[in-house]
């Protein structure tokens, strides 16, 4: 089993939830989260700096912003890692900074409390 943590734009929500729907997959965590890239400075904001306006230069001093973001957790089977990873990317992926991150985690175990199900029983 793995898991499988995506950090998303918030306005792509609802695309990574029907893609993950139309991947089969109906079970998984979201949480709301802050935090940013290792990019100090969009080069749009730069380029408006370079042009003269004061919004852009105002915008630079806010080195430590953070933005906000989605967190997704999966937790599926590992013949699944590459269907759940392609599903999220396919709606989030514009190629521009702050599209986000995947990160795929083994998972030791898992047990349903309900009916005490382990391993790969209790995440199907």
């Amino acid at each position: 089993m793995k898991e499988v943590i995506a950090v998303v734009r918030i306005n792509m929500m609802n695309q990574t939830k029907k893609a993950l729907s139309d991947a089969g997959v109906d079970s998984y965590f979201v949480r709301e989260a802050q935090g940013r890239g290792k990019g100090f400075a969009n080069p749009k904001v730069l380029e408006g700096v370079d042009e003269g306006y004061e919004e852009a230069a105002a915008v630079l001093g806010e080195k430590g912003k953070l933005y906000p973001k989605r967190v997704v957790t999966v937790v599926v089977e590992d013949e699944k890692v590459d269907e759940v990873v392609q599903a999220i990317i396919a709606p989030n992926k514009t190629g521009k900074p702050g599209d986000g991150k995947i990160f795929v985690v083994p998972v030791a175990d898992s047990i349903r409390v309900r009916t005490g199900e382990t391993g790969e029983a209790a995440i199907v």
